[in-house]
């Protein structure tokens, strides 16, 4: 598991092509290397991913099919630069909410507000269906950062994002039509879930 507190930022230095599948190499700083092994999972935009070898700047990774078709992985190139974090450990804190690394679809940008000291971010999820599990305040990933939902506009959402992240990740860097990558927060699509369940429960219940 992740919590979206993003340790730094990745470049892309080298990908191989296959059919299904894609080995991405990326260069990480240095200090990150720290207790990072062959078989650890860590987030690629939020995405978890398995270390398959480690050379020192670099780390390889496989992406399969399925990832690269529901992520923004499938999409990058060499040179670009991506959101890395290590997978929380035992006794690790929290600084911004429990994420799996699991990307259950993408947005894409719709507009950019950009303020004297913070910038406003709006997005339409590809899968609208998936709006229901949004509420204003509530918990968001977006290429692998914890953020806060701001507003919420008919099919559209807003994050705020402060100047430390903008300056530690890559989202200050995001432009107009960029996609990016979304993670719904776990525990509020199942408190929906239920609630849908219960309710349809109820009315065919009355219904007999």
């Amino acid at each position: 598991m992740f919590t979206g507190i993003v340790n730094g930022i990745a470049t892309i230095v080298l990908i191989k092509k296959k059919k299904n599948i894609y080995t991405f190499t990326v260069e990480i700083s240095l200090n990150l290397f720290k207790n990072l092994k062959v078989g650890d999972s860590v987030a690629y935009n939020g995405c978890c991913v398995t270390i398959k070898s480690i050379h020192c700047p670099f780390i390889i990774c496989d992406i399969i099919k399925e990832t690269l078709n529901i992520t923004n992985l499938g999409l990058l190139s060499v040179g670009d630069r991506i959101n890395f974090e290590k997978s929380v450990k035992y006794g690790d804190a929290i600084g911004g909410h429990i994420i799996s690394g699991h990307i259950m679809t993408t947005a894409y940008i719709s507009s950019i507000l950009n303020l004297e000291n913070n910038c406003t971010i709006w997005l339409i999820l590809k899968n609208k269906i998936l709006m229901k599990y949004l509420f204003y305040k509530g918990f968001i990933c977006i290429d692998g950062i914890s953020l806060t939902v701001n507003n919420i506009i008919k099919s559209e959402f807003c994050v705020n994002i402060i100047p430390h992240t903008l300056l530690v990740t890559t989202i200050g860097k995001k432009k107009q039509g960029s996609i990016v990558n979304i993670e719904i927060d776990f525990y509020t699509q199942t408190i929906v879930d239920t609630t849908e369940r219960l309710i349809n429960k109820k009315i065919r219940n009355n219904q007999l």
